[in-house]
């Protein structure tokens, strides 16, 4: 298939068809803030809100929907599984990602299928044992849309999930539909490549950390790139949001996961979410949730803010709980616009336990060893990100193949 919709000057491209509530979060968590571009025919229209461009590829059809809380449409204040019904949509089950679908599990928790309370819809969870949807789940569907909101980091699991979907799918000759979002990172690429001996649910595809894609381009580079078992292509139809480029400054109108609770978060989360790999804590457990990190061993002389993680939602047992941590408070820090690097490597040249300073996980999120051992051999962060350019450049160039926005 190949259809396209065209405006005029002053409107967006808003769908292309490809073969193979609540005011936005701020950087305080507040509601006074209104996007950049939400402002009369400029306004940003997510792919969701454009029910008209997508109304008949699900007619008559029995959908499933890949969803979670932030599938929601602002202008008819719903969430899009209840706008789909009420506008007798055939919505036969939902697929809901890590964290849940209304968002509130633990990350990596695990979340057991059962039905929606409001709609009686069965929910089936695509977390835990069961990443990818089986053929016997994906029975009796005729058409999946994945409406879900990314934050831009290759971490951030919701792009692996999208990946076993159109896999599934395309193994089913299921067409998928992806509702496009903005990308509140989108504005930057950065990060060291994944390579593929270091693959994992939080890494997948030989990208950077920072991406500075939408999901719907995302998954066009899937396709594109045949990164599906098989290099099996997935019948994809994007749809697209109106009036939106990399560059365009985007609140959330919901926070995408309970460790994200705002756009200050939002746009640390790609710098801080390393401290994962460590021991250190990166404010699981507190009300500022990727905005802080610390650690009891820290030097209370360099490291002077001090908080004390307890459960909350989202982090039922974070690291050092009910113990006094030595940090920084990151609340007021400038908006980034490349990763912060310095932070870790102060981080670890400060703690006197240098030996156990990382953990595991810490090359999964990173995709590559190269970065622990570029940090334990004392280079700088300029020396790293001098290391990352060859292959940013070659990932920009195969990036360009697939955006639908400037």
């Amino acid at each position: 298939m190949g259809l396209t919709f065209f405006k005029n000057t002053v409107l967006l491209v808003v769908l292309t068809i490809i073969s193979c509530g609540n005011g936005p979060l701020t950087p305080n968590g507040g509601n006074e803030v209104k996007n950049t571009m939400k402002d009369g025919e400029n306004e940003i229209v997510v792919g969701a809100e454009q029910f008209h461009l997508y109304s008949e590829l699900l007619k008559g059809k029995n959908v499933g929907v890949v969803a979670n809380q932030t599938s929601f449409l602002e202008n008819e204040n719903q969430h899009l599984v209840d706008f789909l019904i009420s506008k007798k949509v055939s919505v036969k089950k939902v697929f809901a990602p890590e964290h849940g679908f209304r968002g509130t599990a633990d990350a990596g928790e695990h979340v057991k299928d059962g039905v929606d309370s409001k709609t009686g819809v069965p929910l089936i969870s695509l977390y835990g044992n069961n990443k990818k949807p089986s053929q016997e789940q994906l029975k009796g569907i005729d058409v999946v849309v994945f409406d879900i909101q990314d934050v831009g980091a290759r971490f951030y699991t919701y792009i692996s999930t999208l990946h076993y979907v159109m896999e599934a799918c395309a193994e089913a000759g299921i067409p998928v539909i992806v509702l496009d979002r903005p990308n509140p990172n989108g504005h930057y690429i950065d990060g060291p490549i994944l390579e593929k001996e270091h693959q994992s649910f939080v890494g997948m595809h030989p990208i950077p950390v920072v991406h500075g894609m939408t999901i719907g381009e995302y998954a066009k580079m899937i396709n594109g790139e045949g990164w599906l078992k098989n290099k099996i292509k997935c019948k994809l139809t994007v749809v697209e949001i109106e009036n939106y480029t990399h560059d365009t400054p985007y609140a959330l109108p919901i926070k995408p996961s309970p460790n994200l609770p705002n756009a200050q978060s939002i746009n640390l989360y790609p710098s801080l979410c390393f401290f994962e790999g460590t021991f250190i804590n990166a404010g699981r457990g507190t009300e500022m949730q990727f905005q802080v990190f610390g650690a009891p061993s820290l030097p209370a002389s360099k490291y002077t803010f001090e908080y004390t993680p307890q459960s909350n939602e989202g982090a039922k047992n974070p690291k050092f709980k009910g113990e006094l941590c030595h940090g920084k408070d990151l609340r007021n820090e400038p908006h980034l616009n490349k990763i912060n690097l310095e932070w870790l490597i102060d981080a670890y040249n400060a703690n006197g336990k240098k030996k156990d300073f990382f953990n595991s996980f810490f090359v999964k999120l990173a995709g590559t060893d190269k970065l622990q051992k570029q940090i334990e051999q004392g280079l700088s962060a300029e020396e790293i990100r001098d290391s990352w350019k060859e292959g940013l450049a070659g990932f920009q160039k195969i990036r360009e193949k697939y955006l639908f926005y400037p």
